[in-house]
C-alpha cells in the first residue's frame, strides 16, 4: 500500500485505554519501544481511563471524544483498540481525517465493512493495516516453518480447536451485536493462521452454529467452520464453551507427515525421513510481537512491504461472515473476493 508522505516519525495516537487485557496500555508500549514511532495521544470515553493513561505516558494528550482529537493533534498513525463493531466506523473516521490506520483483530465485523476501509485507504494513499500479531507466536512460526520446509510434505486436511466448557462471562465479548459472534475473538487469529498456513484459495466454506445452553449471553455456544480449498485441501475449525473433552489446537495432516499441536512448548512432528518414520518433538520457537510495529515504522518511513495486508484481514472477516451466512442457509457458500 502506498504511502502517504515521506515523514522521520510517526506521531501516534491511541484510541481506546479499557482495563480489559490493558491492551490500549500494551500497544502503547509497543509503540514507545518502535524505533520511529512515538507516543502523542491517548483517546478514551471514560476519563478514569484517560488518567490512567496519563499516569502511565505523563507526556501525552488525552481526549475523551474523538473528534476532538482528530481535529486538534497533530498525529500521522491513529492505533484502534475498542471494541469489535466500532472498528469500522473509528477506522473510517481516522482515514478521512489524513490518519494512517491500525486497527486491533478483527478488522470489523462483515465483508462490505472491510471493503469500505480498505476502499478509503486506497483513495486517500494511506496504510491500514490489522494487528494480528499473532502471526509472530513462537507456536505459530515453528509449525509455518516445518510446513514451509515441506517436512509433512502437501498440506490436505488441517483441524484447529479452542475452547472448552464453561460459561463465556458477561461482557461485551459475550455480546453478539457488538463482539460479532463466538468466532470473531480467538476465531481470527486461527483464521489468519490457517491462511498462512493454506496460501490457495477459498472455493466455499460451510458452517455449523449452535446455540443451546448459554442463553443469558447472545453469542453462540459452539461455531464450526469447515473451508475447502481450490487444491481439495479441507480445512475444518471449531470454537466451543459446550465442549467437556476437547482436541489439540493444530492437527495438520500432510502427503509425507502429521502435526499434532496440544500446547505446551513444543508439537509432535511425524514424517518420512529417507523411508523412516521419525516420530518427535519440535520446540516453539521464540515468539515477538514487537514485530508488527517494527515492519509498520519500516512501512511508512522506509517503504517496506507491509507484514499485514488489510485485503489478508478481509479474507478473515470474510470466513466468519460466510459461516454463519451458511449456518443459516444450510449450504456450502462460495467466499467474497477469493
Amino acid at each position: 500500500m502506498a504511502r502517504k508522505a515521506k515523514v522521520k516519525e510517526i506521531r501516534c495516537g491511541v484510541i481506546g485505554y479499557g482495563a480489559a487485557f490493558n491492551m490500549g496500555r500494551a500497544h502503547a508500549d509497543w509503540i514507545t519501544k518502535t524505533e520511529g514511532m512515538r507516543l502523542v495521544a491517548v483517546c478514551d470515553i471514560d476519563p478514569s481511563r484517560t488518567e490512567a493513561a496519563k499516569a502511565d505516558f505523563p507526556w501525552i494528550s488525552t481526549y475523551n471524544d474523538l473528534d476532538e482529537m482528530l481535529e486538534k493533534e497533530m498525529m500521522d498513525l491513529a492505533v484502534i483498540v475498542t471494541p469489535h463493531n466500532t472498528h469500522a466506523p473509528i477506522a473510517l473516521k481516522c482515514l478521512r481525517s489524513g490518519k494512517h490506520v491500525v486497527v486491533e483483530k478483527p478488522m470489523c465485523i462483515t465483508v462490505k465493512e472491510a471493503t469500505e476501509m480498505i476502499e478509503e485507504a486506497k483513495k486517500a494513499n494511506l496504510m491500514l493495516s490489522v494487528f494480528h500479531n499473532r502471526r509472530w507466536d513462537g507456536d505459530y512460526m515453528a509449525i509455518k516453518r516445518v510446513v514451509e520446509k515441506g517436512l509433512i510434505g502437501k498440506v490436505f486436511h488441517v483441524e484447529m480447536f479452542g475452547g472448552g466448557y464453561g460459561h463465556p462471562g458477561y461482557w461485551w465479548r459475550s455480546d453478539k451485536r457488538i463482539s460479532g459472534g463466538a468466532f470473531y475473538d480467538w476465531g481470527a487469529h486461527y483464521i489468519d493462521w490457517l491462511l498462512g498456513i493454506v496460501k490457495e484459495r477459498m472455493v466455499s466454506v460451510t458452517g455449523f452454529f449452535h446455540k443451546y445452553v448459554w442463553n443469558d449471553v447472545t453469542n453462540e455456544d459452539q461455531v464450526h467452520a469447515i473451508i475447502r480449498f481450490e487444491s481439495g485441501a479441507v480445512a475444518d475449525i471449531q470454537f466451543s464453551s459446550i465442549a467437556r473433552a476437547v482436541k489439540p489446537r493444530w492437527r495438520i495432516l500432510g502427503t509425507k507427515g502429521t502435526i499434532v499441536d496440544q500446547g505446551g512448548g513444543s508439537f509432535r512432528l511425524i514424517t518420512d525421513v529417507d523411508g523412516i518414520v521419525v516420530d518427535g518433538e519440535v520446540k516453539y520457537e521464540r515468539g515477538d510481537w514487537s514485530q508488527y510495529y517494527k515492519n509498520v515504522a519500516a512501512h511508512i518511513l522506509h517503504g517496506e512491504p507491509l507484514a499485514v495486508k488489510p485485503e489478508e484481514a478481509r479474507r478473515v472477516i470474510a470466513v466468519m461472515e460466510t459461516a454463519e451466512i451458511s449456518s443459516r442457509t444450510g449450504r456450502s457458500e462460495p467466499v467474497p473476493f477469493e
